[in-house]
Order: structure tokens, then C-alpha cells, then sequence
């Protein structure tokens, strides 16, 4: 994490909120971000059983004011770290989103991790053959618009899952103060949603890592000009033709810590 001991004032709370405010208009406008939001079920073949078991998924935004540290002046030298709608895939052993080390497969990964738009990543993974179900999430709740994940505010959905050893959760959110960087659950292949017979439960944060989708040049976090909250339009940014890759690979910046800046519960019901 980058060094923030230093003699700068920290910002008011009331300075941090009109920030957001700001970038979410912004942001909003250059995502283009629907009301995508149910929960689209595809074949269950492959899975073994027909049973069925619902889990409830809750992610929170943890981030505070201080949460990124940037080398800039004023009001962006210390920034919050929204996240943005984003999409979700129940499946069997498989990599349905992203495999690490190859290109984005214009299936809408580069939509999220770019501009936080999930809608054409939904729409591909509900056509994918190892998908059981999927979806978007894309409204904070208490709200009645999509919009990105400000601190102190949650996306919450459920899915009904095959009840099988092999099933697996998938789940991307972008990572909105960078150009292309995206948080996933379990890497390229999910999280297993059962231990045995026993189903999931709890605080699963740890199983969440940060990714470079490789589309995009990366800018200093918070700062650049080709970033979701300060872009003239989507895609607009020096274009990478890199491959997906864990942040921790990638050489350049610092970047905080999943957990400071998420909180990713999962519940049977």
C-alpha cells in the first residue's frame, strides 16, 4: 500500500460526499449501467443432481476516505473506492469469465473492468453451456437506481444453485478508480459453493482478488484521465492487448488490499 503519512489536511466528510456525488454522475453517464438485474437460469446438465439450494450474496463496500493514497494534490490525494454493478455466474468446474494468462474473450469483461458495465457480460455467460445460472447486480439496496457502490452501501442478490460438489460461484466487480482492473471471486475458475454436503457460509472476502483485464494501459489508481470517473467516454484510453492477470503480477502501482475495500458474505437459506 502507498505511503500516506504525510502533512496533508484529510478531507471533510462532506467534501468526500460531493466527490462521489460527482464522480457517480460521471460515472453513470459514461457506463451507461441498466437495470439488469435478475437472475438469468441456464441448463443444469453436468451437474449431477437436480436438487437445488439458495444461497443469499451481500457486497459491501469497507472502503473509507483513506482508503487509496495517491501522489496527487487535494482532493484526490486520499479517495474512497467505489465498485461498480457486476455480473455473476453459478457453474461447474470451468473458467467462465477470464482465464489467466490469455486475452479478454469479448464476452463484456472488458465493459466491466473498463466502464462498469455488466450487461453484455450477463448476457454471454447466461449463453454459456457450464452455466447453471447468472446475472447482474447493479443497484445498491435501499436504492431504486444501478448505480456504482459508494462505502457504507451493498449489492444484494440470490441465486439458486444445483446442490452438487462441483458447483462453483464466479463474480467480477470493477475496481472503479483504475482503467481497467476488476475484483474477482475464487481467480478465473470460482469458488466452490460446497464442502461436501455441507454449503458455504460466511465472510468469503479473503477468496476475492484484484485482476488487470490487459485492455487498457494502467494509470496511476485515482488519478488518471482515462479512468471511469474522469474519462470524456466509455473506452476511451490507450488500448494494452495484454492478457488477464493477477494484480500482484503486473508491475507499476500499489493497490489496496481486497479486504479494505470489500466485504463479500455468502448465506444459505
Amino acid at each position: 500500500m502507498t505511503d500516506s503519512t504525510d502533512s496533508r489536511p484529510t478531507p471533510k466528510s462532506s467534501d468526500r460526499s460531493n466527490r462521489f456525488d460527482r464522480s457517480r454522475r460521471t460515472f453513470l453517464a459514461a457506463a451507461g449501467a441498466t437495470a439488469l438485474g435478475a437472475a438469468s437460469i441456464g441448463s443444469t446438465a453436468g451437474f449431477g443432481r437436480n436438487e437445488t439450494r439458495s444461497f443469499a450474496v451481500r457486497l459491501e463496500n469497507v472502503s473509507t476516505g483513506a482508503t487509496l493514497a495517491t501522489s496527487a494534490d487535494g482532493e484526490l490525494a486520499e479517495q474512497p473506492v467505489p465498485l461498480s454493478p457486476g455480473a455473476y455466474a453459478v457453474h461447474r468446474n470451468d473458467e467462465p469469465i477470464f482465464t489467466s494468462g490469455e486475452p479478454e474473450r469479448n464476452n463484456g469483461l472488458e465493459e466491466v473492468a473498463e466502464d462498469g458495465n455488466p450487461e453484455r457480460l450477463a448476457s454471454a455467460l447466461a449463453e454459456r453451456d457450464s452455466v447453471a445460472a447468472s446475472g447482474a447486480f447493479t443497484t445498491p439496496t435501499g436504492s431504486d437506481e444501478p448505480s456504482p457502490l459508494p462505502p457504507g452501501e451493498a449489492y444484494e442478490f440470490e441465486v439458486e444453485t444445483p446442490k452438487a460438489s462441483n458447483v462453483r460461484l464466479s463474480l467480477v466487480t470493477m475496481f472503479v478508480p483504475s482503467n481497467d482492473l476488476f475484483f474477482a471471486l475464487g481467480g478465473a475458475s470460482g469458488m466452490r459453493l460446497f464442502d461436501g454436503n455441507d454449503p458455504v457460509s460466511g465472510d468469503v472476502s479473503k477468496r476475492v482478488s484484484l485482476w488487470d483485464a490487459g485492455t487498457e494501459i494502467n494509470e496511476e489508481p485515482g488519478t488518471g484521465p482515462n479512468q471511469a470517473q474522469r474519462q470524456r467516454a466509455p473506452g476511451v484510453g490507450l488500448v494494452e492487448r495484454g492478457t488477464v492477470a493477477p494484480i500482484a503480477d503486473v508491475n507499476g502501482y500499489d493497490y489496496p488490499d481486497a479486504c479494505d475495500v470489500l466485504q463479500l458474505t455468502i448465506e444459505p437459506l
